[in-house]
């Protein structure tokens, strides 16, 4: 059955190993089967086992004799005396046969046809066929190239669109479509010779556009609703609706899918298309600015590429992020700030040149740098992203620096030569105090050297400043000496220091006109002698050199009309250190030989006779001296105050210095009364004679041996009243340690020593002390502090009205005033208030003084009671009774005040007079609680002054101001004698009115003595008073001092007034003449113009620029005014045109010029036009002003003096353009500069072809003058290509130019009136220079992103055509033109039949049939050509010939399955490979080559295993003709093993070849089944 069975089963059918259908064939018509392809086969030689298949294995016999030997062995065979090898001929022969082969190869080949393609035509459909054809369309099994065949004809533009959408076509088959449409639409234009291949995409480019703005459209935001109508409005949009949406949505991203490949294959016009993105995101509300935003995100890249693009989209992108900040639902816009803030960012890093607009970064500057700025949390992570934000920073300052650059922002500082260095080191100078730290000043640096002329104009402005009248204080000569002593000792070189020191300093006293000033001989002389006594001059080489160079008229027997101006300075000159043959030297040159009395010993036995008459102790005399006041003290002493430095120097140092020292020392014997009044003496005495080291040396040796209280608070006066001159002899730290000492001395004692604490601590400034004398001092102010005021928890209550303050002054008792300030200090000490109470009862009783009595004697008698009462509360008093006064004045008692009588007030007096005098009261408590409160209340006066009180309170604090600041001397009473002592206390206290931080006070106060002067509600005598105090007080040397040390205070002080708004027109003018008074000493003027329009040249003195500064600043500002106002217009315009014409002339040197436009910054608007329209009105003289013929260093001549108009005008003009104020310029002078200036770059254009090398940079230079000033005109950009590559050449004007570019470009586009400007309009076309080949890199990027051509499309980018001359070298033509409309997709199937019937002609590519074949595509996976085969049988396009594969197949290394079983390397092995070895073979000897012409078909030397092969164990062995010896084409040749005799049955036998481990686990393996 089963037999029956299994006849009735059909047999199953005989398996046929196929090859892979990507393996091709060995030959294209011989049946030679496949490469590496041998499957098994029914009946093959193989399957037949005999003994000598068993014994020697199965070999193939070789089609060949040896398939390793070529044809030379033959050749050779044959010539067998080798004669022919080594003829040439062999080669010729080889050649033309090879030839020949190439020949008939190419003969064979098939001839192309010319090209076949044709447009799919147009046809008219009816609407079913058409709507059926638009549905097959979009049904992606429907090959196109059955629709291809023919198109509707029919819907356009906007509809076509539409009808895609709705058909929902796929992308590639819509583009393929609308391909073929443009086709149709252009086919009848191509013939015409303005045919433009292009045009289609633009008008496509407007179709999509205009498609996408109309969709836009729909996106619409609610109107704001009207003030006043109560209309109910609704709003519904077409994305607040699902449907509506959704529909949108579809249509928007089928329209942007669409797109992409428009743009990417260039069936748009990029130009246009960018273009329309630029304007639309300009011109898009909020709500349609994320989708433009998202659109100009994605195709960025394209507007990067020019500026003319990436300009304006940063505007709207600046624009529009600027309205989401502003707009009230910005926090519904985060993802459209983020867009917008990344497209900044993007701009900033691939086109930084856009930001260079100065119009735009003046407006935008801050929302910028905000932009741009990097997240503050960037983590380590984030490697790139801080990478791209240091970018940003990078090219941001840069940006920054460029457009700072255009907008004249932080010119370069010009060389401090002359003006700027004096403004700033006279400054330097004046703003020495005595708080100042003299090491500090740095005024000569450590790094000029002695040589250099910096030095030299350093000397001459310190020198000068110390001994001019046009500056103000005693210390300057001392302060020059310990500047010029302390760089003296920094210079290492001291030797040759001093030497070249001495010769600068002979030099200025040689030649300086300041010197040979008559007014300046006392000053010259004091300095010279100062720098002798510290060892920097030397006086007998100063003689030396005199006599050396034989200066005539040393001598006073000499005539007058011959005398040389060194005979005073050798007459003058004190020697404070000398010898006897010095001082005879000296004597016998300015007396001469023979000169037996001199003058100088006349003089100084009259300077004895009147020091000895006022100093009667000092010489051992007995009376007391006799009492001595200022006045009488320089009517007592007119020889000692008039006498030559010479005489005072050496009398005051030989003879009465050492007389004070004697004194000094015996005057513990003495009276304190006695000894106080001849050490005041003494004093006054060497402060007029300036003998300030002298009075120093005194005040020492007095505070170190005095045993008397009062001379030693005398002495602490004197260290406060010269501090500012202590500290420019910088001797502070001498004094402070000195006063330390006394202190302990004192403190150890039980004397008073609240003195001398306080002074300590101003003498030392916190600089002086060591860490425990400061410790120390803070301790014992503690402890004095805690013994008078202790602290307690329950402070006993003071009572308001105290009844024994009144009756204190009818108590005569002498110590009652004392006895009563114990018992109140004892009963209320732990009240912090007490002293404030006790100064109320003071003033509430002096208010009962003048009912107490008529008697002025007995009224001064109870006040100076009082005032003796008030000092024993100020000692009392930690900090004194100062600040409890000053509270009340600034308290209620500025009610009180204005009730006091005239008698009260001459009571009062008397108090305040005794109070400040002895130091209880300060002088700036009494300016500040009193007087400026009595001015301010007098300028404020109006229709409710109370002239009776109100007069009668300011006519007391101005007379008490005129007393406390500016009398040499003030009685305190009649009743009380007059004393030197008393005026010189008045005069050591008001020096803290003219100290920061008081002076500002005063100086801020003086504007209001001149607004009470011209207070017509005032009364006469009291506006004359006012008038007396300003003009004395703008008079005073002290103040004038202050003022120049402090010149901002004066010029805030007296803007004040106007700036508040409450003065009057009419006041402006007085104050600045009051300003004017006090700054240039000059008399009044009533006409601010004529202070502003004459001498000007005459008030930058180089020691008064400072000043005149402010001056010039203040009155700048006021004539700004009288510009506004009709009536004192004419008269303002006519001094600033004065004004002007003296700046931009050459009236005025560069410099000076150039200080008056610093001190004119941030004048009015009409002052700073007319200063602008006068600048450019000066320039365009200039410029004229050319010689003929011209030259490039006269229009180098003419530029630089313009260019110094240029910098006053950026200066005067940079307030204004920060704040965006519009320039109202002359347009007539407008056009005059815009023209010269054109005249002036085609000069410069014709002489830079024209010039030398050496003029290349005079031009240069003329040429970025030029540009700075240009308003109009685009041949700048000939200049930028000039300087951009040639021989002239320069980066830094090629940068400056290109900005330049940039900025007119912006700005004629800022004045363009079309609504849609062309953005390249402005921009220029093409790029000419016969030095192009030179363009450096950067420059020609920057360059080509001015220009309107885009980058070619990706297609056609690096073609062009081309064609071979007769001699057969190829010539390149024009570019290929991209013609996307004209390409159309090749829809014929691949199979390998080469037909020309594409869009693109093969004609274009000059293509050849070569007769190669032509891989074709395979569609299916499973026929792809495995990876690791690729390289072997194609090159991915075509299989290239047969000799290129031969040579490839050949070199490819043995494949990983080859040689896996190789466990060594062989003897014969080097970097190359096992090499042959013939015979005996020898485990890894080299297999056969894969190259050989006819193999086995089981050989594993084929370069890859066929896929079709078993599993890979058969043999394969070749049998060298003529020999016995085998090859063996792997590893394990020469080595293979016999199965062994013992098997059952033949059939069973199997072969084993390679190693066991690798090869038998390979032949168990079965191969897997293929799977379909």
């Amino acid at each position: 059955m089963k037999q029956e069975k299994r006849g009735q089963e059909p047999p199953s059918p005989i398996y046929e190993s196929l090859p892979p259908p990507w393996l091709p064939k060995s030959h294209r018509t011989a049946d030679v089967g496949y490469p590496g392809f041998h499957p098994p086969r029914p009946g093959q030689d193989e399957d037949v086992l005999s003994d000598k298949h068993i014994k020697d294995g199965f070999l193939l016999p070789l089609p060949v004799p040896d398939e390793h030997q070529s044809a030379s062995v033959i050749f050779l065979q044959q010539d067998a005396k080798g004669g022919r090898i080594l003829d040439q001929s062999v080669l010729a022969d080889l050649e033309h046969l090879m030839n020949d082969i190439f020949t008939r190869k190419a003969d064979s080949a098939v001839t192309i046809q010319s090209s076949a393609f044709k447009i799919p035509s147009r046809v008219t459909m009816s609407d079913t066929k058409r709507q059926t054809w638009f549905a097959e369309l979009a049904d992606p099994e429907v090959p196109l190239s059955k629709l291809g065949k023919s198109v509707p004809h029919g819907a356009k533009g906007h509809d076509l669109l539409d009808l895609l959408h709705t058909n929902n076509v796929a992308i590639p088959r819509a583009v393929w479509f609308l391909r073929v449409f443009g086709a149709n639409e252009t086919a009848g234009l191509r013939n015409k010779p303005s045919y433009n291949p292009t045009q289609y995409s633009v008008d496509w480019a407007i179709v999509v556009t205009s498609y996408i703005k109309k969709q836009l459209a729909d996106i619409a935001l609610p109107s704001a609703p009207r003030p006043g109508m109560n209309i109910k409005q609704t709003f519904k949009g077409v994305l607040s609706d699902a449907e509506s949406r959704d529909r949108w949505v579809s249509r928007f991203t089928y329209c942007l899918k669409l797109l992409r490949p428009f743009y990417d294959e260039g069936l748009v016009d990029h130009r246009t298309f960018l273009t329309w993105i630029v304007v639309q995101m300009a011109a898009c509300n909020l709500a349609q600015a994320g989708f433009v935003a998202h659109l100009a995100d994605e195709y960025l890249d394209g507007v990067l590429e020019k500026r003319p693009l990436a300009k304006p989209l940063l505007d709207a992108c600046i624009a529009k992020l600027n309205e989401v900040r502003t707009t009230s639902a910005q926090g519904h816009l985060n993802k459209l700030e983020e867009i917008l803030k990344s497209l900044i960012q993007r701009i900033c890093v691939a086109l930084p040149d856009t930001f260079v607009s100065p119009r735009t970064w003046l407006a935008h500057s801050l929302l910028l740098c905000s932009a741009l700025a990097g997240p503050a949390d960037s983590g380590p992570s984030d490697c790139r992203r801080r990478d791209f934000q240091q970018l940003i920073s990078d090219n941001l300052r840069d940006i920054q620096r460029r457009n700072d650059a255009m907008l004249f922002r932080n010119l370069p500082p010009r060389k401090l030569e002359r003006l700027g260095s004096l403004v700033v080191d006279i400054q330097i100078l004046n703003s020495i105090c005595s708080s100042t730290d003299m090491s500090t000043i740095s005024f000569f640096s450590s790094q000029i050297p002695d040589s250099s002329s910096s030095f030299v104009d350093k000397l001459d402005t310190l020198l000068t400043w110390a001994v001019t009248s046009l500056q103000y204080g005693s210390h300057r000569p001392y302060a020059a000496v310990t500047l010029l002593q302390a760089y003296h000792e920094r210079n290492a070189r001291r030797e040759l220091s001093s030497a070249t020191l001495h010769d600068y300093l002979f030099d200025w006293l040689d030649s300086k006109p300041v010197v040979r000033e008559a007014g300046n001989l006392r000053a010259v002389a004091g300095l010279f002698g100062k720098l002798m006594k510290s060892g920097l001059f030397d006086y007998a080489a100063y003689v030396q050199r005199l006599v050396a160079r034989g200066e005539e008229g040393l001598s006073l027997s000499e005539p007058d009309g011959t005398a040389s101006f060194h005979r005073n300075l050798l007459r003058w000159i004190p020697l404070h250190n000398t010898t006897a043959s010095l001082s005879n030297q000296r004597k016998v040159i300015v007396y001469g030989a023979r000169a037996r009395q001199t003058p100088e010993d006349v003089c100084e036995r009259e300077m004895r006779r009147e020091i000895r008459a006022i100093l009667p102790l000092v010489f051992g005399g007995d009376t007391l001296p006799p009492p001595v006041s200022m006045t009488s003290l320089q009517t007592s002493c007119p020889t000692v105050l008039g006498a030559p430095c010479f005489e005072q120097v050496r009398t005051i140092k030989q003879w009465l210095l050492p007389n004070l020292h004697k004194f000094t020392s015996r005057s513990q014997s003495l009276d304190e009364i006695s000894t106080l009044k001849t050490y005041s003496t003494a004093v006054e005495l060497l402060s007029y004679t300036h003998s300030y080291g002298s009075l120093l040396e005194l005040s020492l040796s007095v505070l170190s041996q005095t045993t008397h209280a009062e001379l030693l608070t005398a002495v602490g006066e004197v260290f406060h009243r010269f501090a500012t001159i202590w500290t420019a002899m910088n001797v502070t730290g001498t004094i402070t340690s000195t006063l330390y000492s006394t202190y302990l001395l004192w403190r150890t004692q039980g004397g008073k020593t609240r003195s001398l604490l306080t002074l300590i601590i101003e003498m030392d400034n916190g600089r002086q002390l060591d860490a425990t004398a400061k410790t120390q001092v803070d301790n014992d102010i503690a402890a004095f502090t805690h013994a008078l005021a202790p602290k307690t928890e329950h402070p006993e209550a003071v009572p308001s009205v105290m009844p024994e303050i009144l009756l204190l002054a009818e108590d005569s008792k002498p110590d009652a005033p004392s006895i009563l300030a114990n018992s109140l200090w004892y009963r209320y000490r732990t009240s912090g208030d007490w002293a404030w109470k006790v100064w109320d009862n003071i003033v509430a009783s002096l208010r009962q003084v003048p009912v107490m009595s008529e008697d002025h004697e007995l009224r001064h008698t109870y006040a100076l009671r009082y005032g003796q009462f008030l000092l024993n509360v100020d000692h009392h008093l930690p900090g004194g009774i100062d600040n409890d006064v000053l509270q009340w004045f600034l308290g209620t008692g500025k009610s009180e005040v204005l009730g006091l009588t005239l008698e009260t007030w001459d009571v009062l007096r008397v108090v305040l007079l005794f109070l400040c005098v002895h130091g209880a009261l300060s002088t700036t408590t009494l300016l500040q609680g009193l007087v400026y409160p009595a001015w301010q209340l007098g300028a404020d006066a109006g229709p409710l002054y109370q002239p009776h009180n109100m007069e009668t309170f300011i006519q007391a604090a101005s007379e008490l101001f005129d007393a406390l600041v500016l009398q040499e001397e003030c009685s305190i009473s009649p009743i009380v004698p007059q004393e030197l002592l008393d005026a010189q206390r008045i005069r050591t206290w008001r020096q803290d009115a003219f100290r920061e931080p008081h002076f500002t006070l005063l100086a801020s106060n003086i504007p209001n003595l001149v607004l009470l002067e011209h207070n017509d509600v005032v009364s006469d005598g009291l506006r004359g008073t006012a008038r007396d105090l300003r003009l004395r007080t703008c008079e005073s040397r002290d103040i004038r001092q202050s003022c120049y040390r402090n010149l901002d205070a004066v010029r805030k002080g007296f803007e004040h007034p106007i700036q508040s708004g409450m003065v009057a027109e009419t006041l402006y003018e007085p104050l600045v003449n009051a300003l004017k008074m006090i700054l240039s000493e000059s008399n009044e003027d009533t006409d601010v113009n004529s202070f502003l329009s004459t001498g000007i040249s005459s008030v930058l003195s180089p020691c008064t620029l400072a000043a005149t500064a402010v001056q010039l600043q203040f009155g700048l500002r006021q004539l700004g005014r009288a510009l506004a106002c009709e009536s004192t217009k004419q008269g303002a315009s006519a001094s600033l045109d004065k004004m002007t014409s003296l700046i931009f002339h050459h009236s005025m040197a560069s410099e000076e010029a150039y200080f008056i436009a610093e001190m004119a910054r941030g004048v009015d608007g009409p002052v700073a036009i007319k200063f602008i329209n006068n600048g450019f009105k000066s320039i365009v003289d200039i410029l004229n002003r050319a010689p003929t013929p011209s030259t490039p260093e006269s229009l180098l001549a003419r530029v630089g003096r313009a260019g110094e108009v240029l910098r006053v005008l950026s200066h005067v003009s940079e307030p204004l353009r920060e704040e965006g104020t519009g320039l109202d310029l002359d347009v007539s002078t407008q056009e005059r500069l815009a023209k010269i200036i054109l005249e002036s770059f085609q000069f410069a254009n014709v002489m830079f072809s024209k010039t030398t090398d050496s003029s290349l940079r005079v031009i240069t230079e003329a040429v970025i003058f030029l540009a700075r000033l240009l308003q109009f005109d685009l041949v700048l950009f000939d200049l930028v290509v000039i300087h951009a590559c040639g021989p002239a050449q320069d980066a830094v004007a090629f940068a400056l130019l290109l900005d330049t570019l940039y900025f007119l470009i912006d700005d004629l586009f800022l004045h363009s009136k079309t609504s849609s400007p062309d953005p390249f309009k402005y921009y220029p076309t093409k790029l000419q220079s016969p030095h192009l080949h030179s363009l450096p890199s950067s420059h020609r990027i920057r360059l080509l992103t001015l220009f309107p051509h885009l980058r070619p499309n990706a297609v056609v980018q690096d073609l062009a055509h081309a064609h071979r001359d007769s001699t057969g070298l190829l010539v390149y033509g024009a570019p290929v033109q991209n013609r996307p409309w004209e390409w159309i997709e090749n829809l014929d199937k691949d199979d390998g039949v080469i037909r020309n019937n594409a869009s693109l002609s093969l004609e274009l590519f000059g293509a050849k049939a070569t007769g190669d074949h032509l891989m074709g595509y395979v569609q299916d996976e499973e026929r792809c050509v495995p990876t690791r085969l690729e390289g072997v049988f194609e090159d991915n396009i075509t299989a290239e010939s047969v000799f290129h594969r031969d040579w490839r197949e050949t070199r490819l290394p043995a494949h990983s399955d080859v040689r896996a079983g190789e466990r060594g390397i062989g003897e014969g092995e080097d970097e190359l490979g096992t090499l042959p070895i013939f015979g005996l073979q020898k485990p890894g000897s080299r297999r056969a080559s894969p190259a050989s012409s006819v193999r086995s078909r089981g050989s594993v030397s084929s370069v890859r295993r066929s896929p079709g092969s078993l599993s890979g164990n058969r043999s394969a062995v070749s049998t060298r003709e003529g020999t016995g010896e085998s090859i063996g084409s792997g590893p394990a040749a020469g080595r293979k093993r016999k199965a062994s005799a013992s098997v059952d049955d033949d059939d069973e036998v199997e072969i084993i070849e390679g190693p066991a481990s690798v090869n038998l686990k390979k032949a168990k393996m079965k191969p897997k089944p293929k799977t379909k």
